[in-house]
């Protein structure tokens, strides 16, 4: 989920795992380790959001009063 704003940068001095840092950056396949830790940061905030929407509908769909049959017996706690 990119910004779509300005994006304000300012430099930051952290001190990061270098072997999570450099396999990040292949699964996410940055070229830097900037865009690394932007794009996982991305992610992240993609994530939380998806989270958010999906607890949202979750609890409309609970409140619909909506009735659930369990047809195949597997909701019973096992």
């Amino acid at each position: 989920m990119p910004n779509t704003a300005a994006p304000t940068r300012r430099n930051k001095h952290v001190v990061l795992d270098q072997t999570k840092l450099k396999k990040a950056q292949k699964l996410l396949g940055a070229k830097t380790e900037t865009e690394t830790l932007d794009r996982a940061l991305d992610h992240v905030i993609g994530e939380a959001e998806k989270d958010r929407r999906l607890r949202a509908a979750t609890e409309r769909f609970i409140k619909s009063g909506i009735e659930i049959k369990d047809v195949y017996g597997r909701l019973d706690g096992e």
